[in-house]
């Protein structure tokens, strides 16, 4: 690890305050954590690695080369996966082009993406299915899940439930609409059992690009329970508000390729406050589900419904299910863990032949 720390290592950020999401429970917190000094990269500069993460400009760094440095492509959302008919996705270069977000135009940003990968030394990915997507354009690609070392500050220890059901939610406010995927499941529960729900994101957000359409998140929840309560995301309360409540909720539209490659980060965050979780059943969270001896996914409205009461009904399922949820992901997934996949992907850009 001492000669890491000689690297000039240029790393480019969803943030430049670097505490979004991507930023802090990714090589961020690596970095950190090992003592590796970067700074934010410069296309006009050498390094010794750059890191590129989702937010960079790919027509510029698809092409970067100063000094023979080493490219790691943290691309973890499933882009490829998106069909090459998708309307979002035909306009996507355009959008940033013209948004100026990317310097040059690229029309086909599938290409753009898979460009990157060409480019890259390695790729860090977050799933199966993305690794077997990257790989015909890289061959060194690592899967690798984000560190929740600084989130999961309280674990639940109380499972009783009072009069009134409480149901969670955490995430990005662009993906609160999800929670529609349960609109039904919720109005027939609340004709058997007071529910609330409770969300915890930011209380607005740039809607369009990350840069417009200013919204209002309280706007996207109108209509999906007669209970719901809007916390604002902060490091300091995330947990202490998840671990008050009785169940956590992941809902994902399974018809949609990209949200349905999400890997199991959210429902691993979860697990380590102790909370039971029930998701949808995306491949990500079916196989973390399996490895952990729980069944707690869902295909179906009448899945969610069924499976919702009976943890709503007995608090000893609640309580061993989120027991076994925590023990599987400090098991498997401890940071230390997940920081010596970082290594292996620095060591095999750098030592080997």
């Amino acid at each position: 690890m001492a000669s890491l720390q000689k690297l000039r290592i240029g790393y480019v950020p969803y943030s430049r305050s670097m505490d979004k999401p991507g930023d802090r429970r990714r090589f961020v917190h690596y970095a950190k954590s090992r003592n590796l000094a970067f700074e934010i990269a410069d296309p006009s500069k050498k390094y010794d690695v750059v890191v590129v993460t989702e937010s960079a400009d790919l027509s510029v760094w698809g092409e970067y080369d100063k000094g023979g440095a080493k490219v790691i492509y943290d691309f973890i959302d499933s882009y490829l996966a998106i069909p090459r008919n998708n309307l979002k996705g035909k306009f996507r270069g355009l959008a940033k082009y013209l948004s100026g977000q990317n310097k040059h135009l690229r029309l086909d940003y599938w290409k753009a993406f898979e460009s990157m990968c060409a480019r890259a030394d390695a790729v860090v990915c977050t799933t199966e299915e993305q690794a077997r997507d990257i790989y015909p354009f890289c061959k060194n690609v690592h899967i690798i899940l984000d560190v929740h070392s600084t989130d999961a500050r309280v674990h639940k220890a109380d499972y009783q439930a009072g009069d009134v059901f409480n149901l969670v939610w955490e995430g990005l406010p662009c993906n609160v609409t999800q929670l529609y995927q349960i609109q039904g499941v919720l109005a027939k529960l609340k004709a058997r059992r007071k529910m609330a729900l409770h969300l915890i994101t930011d209380l607005e957000f740039q809607r369009y690009m990350g840069r417009y359409g200013r919204t209002q998140t309280v706007n996207l929840t109108r209509g999906l329970c007669d209970r719901v309560y809007l916390y604002s995301w902060n490091e300091q309360m995330c947990s202490s508000i998840v671990c008050a409540s009785d169940l956590a909720v992941i809902p994902i539209d399974l018809n949609d390729p990209f949200l349905r490659g999400k890997p199991e980060n959210k429902l691993l965050l979860f697990w380590r406050m102790g909370m039971p979780t029930v998701t949808s059943a995306t491949p990500a969270y079916d196989r973390a589900m399996a490895k952990a001896g729980l069944s707690m996914t869902c295909r179906s409205e009448d899945d969610w419904v069924s499976t919702i009461e009976k943890y709503v009904a007995d608090e000893v399922s609640r309580r061993e299910a989120g027991l076994a949820g925590r023990a599987f992901a400090e098991s498997e997934y401890s940071e230390e863990a997940i920081l010596r996949r970082w290594d292996q992907l620095l060591e095999s850009i750098l030592y080997t032949c």
